[in-house]
C-alpha cells in the first residue's frame, strides 16, 4: 500500500511539472499493481485481443504467467511473436487493437495489456544467445526501424545472416529520431536493439543505400535477399504560399533534431530556435509530439490545429497533451503563412466544415468561405504527414512504385516487383504505426524464409 501511495504521488509531482523537462511521462507497473491487474484477465477460449494484435502475441498466455508471478516466462512468450515489446507496451494504439477487443470492454475497462507487455519487457533482464543452427543464407536489410528490426529478428532465429544497414548514425529508425524521450525513453530502444544484435544481426550505421551502395550492389555481393525497410523520411509539402518562410519547421525535421541531435541540452552543437507562440499543423501521433515537445523547449503557447473534428493520435497522447497546456483548434486550416523580414509571423486560417462522403461514409471537409481570420504566430510546425524517399527507387531498375513514391509490395508476402527482393513498413504504406511496421517486418521475414526453404512458391 505504501508503493501504491508513492506512486500516487509521483505521478502528481509529474503532472504538475513535466511539460518543462523530457523524463518519461507514464509511470509503469510495481510488481503487485501488474499482478492485480493481469488477475483481471479472463482467459477467453476464443481471446479476441490475439486477433486484434497485428503480430499475434498469445496475450492470455503470458498474462497467465504474470498471474503466477513468472515475469521472465512471461516475457518469454511475447518475444516469440513480438522482437520490441518494451516498444510496443509504450508507443501501440492499444485502444484500437488488442485492449479495444478485449472482452471487458462490454461491462468496463478493458485489461491493460499494453502496460503488462511494457512491465514484463522491463522486468526481463536475461541475455540469451540464439542457438538456431545457421543455414549459410545472407540476409540485407535496408533500414533499423520497427520493420527491419523485426524482419532481421526473425530471421535471425531462423538461422539466416542478418546485416541491417542504417542511414544515419544511430540505430532505430523512427523509433530514435521521430519519437520523443518523454514518450520513449532512447535508453529503451538501445535495449530493444542490443537484443537484436545479440541475436547475431550485425548492424552497420553511416550507410545510405542508393548512395554508397545500391540493391544490385547488395545482391552482387552475396546477399541472398534484401529487405527495404527504409521507413517514410519525405515531409509532406502542403503547398501554400509562405512555407518557406524562416521558424517554419516540418515535423520529422523538427523531432530528429531535438531527439537524434539532442537539441534540447543547453550545450547542443545543434540547438533550436523555439519562439513564444508554437502553432502546429496536423492531428496525428507526429503533431501531437512535435507540440509536446515544443512545450518543453521554452514555448508560453502551442496550438494544434487540425481540419476536421475528431484528433487521429492516440487517446492517451491527447489527453497528456491537454494536460500539459497544449491547446486545440479544430475545424481549422491553414492557407497562407505570412512573414516579416523572412520570419513566419502568423497564419492565415479558415474554418471548416464536414461532408458526408457518398463513397466511402468518411466525413470529409471543406472550407467555410468568408471565415478567413489571422492566428498571430513566432514558430509553425507542420505535421502533415510524410512519404518515402526516392534514393533507393530511383536508382533500382523494375522497382515498381506506387502513389507518392511508395514501393510496391505484395499484400501476403511483401515481395517487391524484383524476386527476391521484399519491402515493408512506412516504405510501401506511407507514414504508419509502429506495430504496422512490425507486422510487415515479420510477415517478409516469414515468406523469405518459406523461399529458401523451397516450400510451394508463392512469392
Amino acid at each position: 500500500m505504501n508503493d501504491l501511495r508513492k506512486k500516487v504521488q509521483i505521478k502528481e509531482l509529474i503532472s504538475a511539472e513535466r511539460n518543462k523537462n523530457f523524463e518519461e511521462v507514464v509511470i509503469g507497473y510495481s510488481e503487485e499493481e501488474a499482478v492485480s491487474e493481469s488477475q483481471r484477465c479472463l482467459n477467453c477460449k476464443n481471446p479476441m485481443c490475439v486477433k486484434g494484435c497485428p503480430v499475434n502475441v498469445p496475450i492470455p498466455d503470458f498474462i497467465e504467467k504474470i498471474k503466477e508471478r513468472k515475469f521472465n516466462e512471461a516475457y518469454k512468450i511475447i518475444k516469440t511473436e513480438n522482437f520490441l515489446p518494451a516498444v510496443c507496451g509504450r508507443v501501440c494504439p492499444q485502444e484500437k487493437q488488442c485492449e479495444g477487443n478485449c472482452i471487458r470492454n462490454k461491462t468496463g475497462d478493458s485489461v491493460s495489456i499494453g502496460k503488462l507487455e511494457r512491465f514484463v519487457s522491463d522486468y526481463y533482464s536475461v541475455n540469451e544467445e540464439n542457438t538456431a543452427e545457421k543455414n549459410n543464407k545472407k540476409i540485407a536489410v535496408i533500414g533499423s526501424g520497427p520493420a527491419g528490426i523485426t524482419c532481421a529478428g526473425e530471421l535471425a532465429v531462423k538461422g539466416y545472416e542478418v546485416t541491417v544497414f542504417e542511414a544515419l548514425h544511430i540505430p532505430g529508425g523512427v523509433l530514435s529520431y521521430g519519437i520523443p524521450e518523454f514518450r520513449l525513453p532512447k535508453k529503451i530502444v538501445e535495449n530493444e536493439i542490443d537484443k537484436i544484435k545479440n541475436l547475431g544481426v550485425k548492424i552497420i550505421t553511416n550507410v545510405i543505400i542508393g548512395k554508397s551502395m545500391t540493391i544490385d550492389d547488395l545482391l552482387y555481393d552475396g546477399y541472398d535477399s534484401v529487405f527495404i525497410g527504409s521507413g517514410a523520411g519525405l515531409p509532406r509539402i502542403m503547398g501554400i504560399p509562405g512555407e518557406n518562410l524562416k521558424e517554419i519547421y516540418y515535423a520529422n525535421e523538427f523531432l530528429t533534431r531535438v531527439n537524434l541531435m539532442k537539441a534540447y541540452k543547453k550545450d547542443s552543437e545543434t540547438p533550436i530556435k523555439i519562439g513564444k507562440t508554437v502553432t502546429v499543423i496536423g492531428g496525428g501521433n507526429v503533431a501531437v509530439d512535435s507540440a509536446r515537445t515544443a512545450k518543453r523547449l521554452g514555448a508560453e503557447k502551442v496550438f494544434i490545429v487540425y481540419r476536421r473534428e475528431e484528433i487521429p493520435a492516440r487517446e492517451e497522447e491527447i489527453i497528456h497533451a491537454r494536460e500539459e497546456g497544449i491547446e486545440f483548434i479544430l475545424l481549422t486550416s491553414p492557407v497562407k503563412f505570412i512573414g516579416e523580414n523572412g520570419f513566419v509571423k502568423a497564419v492565415e486560417m479558415v474554418k471548416t466544415k464536414l461532408l458526408e462522403s457518398e463513397k466511402s461514409g468518411k466525413k470529409d471537409f471543406c472550407e467555410i468561405e468568408g471565415s478567413n481570420y489571422l492566428f498571430e504566430t513566432d514558430t509553425v510546425i507542420i505535421a502533415a504527414g510524410q512519404t518515402s524517399n526516392p534514393i533507393i527507387s530511383s536508382v533500382t531498375p523494375g522497382l515498381k512504385i506506387y502513389g507518392n513514391g511508395k514501393i510496391f509490395a505484395d499484400s501476403e508476402t511483401n515481395q517487391t516487383s524484383i524476386k527476391k527482393v521484399y519491402a515493408g513498413g512506412d516504405a510501401v504504406t506511407g507514414a504508419a504505426t509502429v506495430i504496422s511496421a512490425m507486422e510487415a517486418g515479420k510477415k517478409a521475414a516469414l515468406a523469405i524464409d518459406k523461399y529458401f526453404k523451397n516450400e510451394p512458391e508463392t512469392v
